[in-house]
């Protein structure tokens, strides 16, 4: 299935498939082959060590695509942030944030590291006020776990509400 996504988004869509709930301060890394390259549609297909496959498009933010080849591996390192804010519902909402953020790396070979605030709706499922920490369900029910920067940001926040939480995402993509 063809996903118009930049290249610097396509961990973000791999990831996405993830079963395990991905906790602040844990860097989950995946590899995968390039397993070919249409240049004029500039899409991409990915494969990983399970032959799983997944095709993408590097849009016109991937700087360097005609030096990627077919046998090339690509590094994901994706880094999940603390939750800066908790929004409970009837609250306003945050002011939107300019967009991600790319970084290009200068090395012999192309990299990029993207960063993003986001804001999505959650259900909480667990809280712990002593790291402080919260465990959320998100509305496509994957499981996911942060640390919170202020646990004021629990108070009055019970578990079962659905609250919007606000927090950065960063993923470094390298070839080798």
């Amino acid at each position: 299935m063809l996903r118009t996504l930049t290249m610097v988004f396509a961990a973000a869509t791999i990831f996405a498939h993830a079963q395990e709930p991905v906790v602040q301060g844990e860097v989950v890394e995946l590899t995968a082959e390039i397993a070919s390259i249409d240049h004029d549609l500039r899409v991409i297909t990915l494969e990983d060590e399970d032959g799983e496959t997944e095709e993408i498009y590097a849009g016109p933010e991937v700087k360097r695509f005609d030096e990627l080849k077919v046998g090339d591996e690509l590094t994901f390192r994706y880094y999940e942030s603390l939750v800066s804010r908790i929004r409970k519902p009837g609250e306003s909402a945050p002011a939107r944030s300019g967009g991600p953020s790319i970084v290009r790396g200068t090395g012999p070979k192309p990299s990029a590291t993207l960063s993003e605030q986001l804001t999505a709706t959650v259900t909480v499922k667990a809280m712990d006020p002593g790291a402080p920490s919260v465990t959320v369900e998100t509305e496509n029910g994957r499981t996911m776990s942060f640390k919170i920067a202020d646990k004021k940001n629990l108070e009055g926040v019970n578990v079962g509400d659905r609250v919007d939480i606000t927090y950065t995402a960063a993923v470094m993509i390298t070839v080798k």
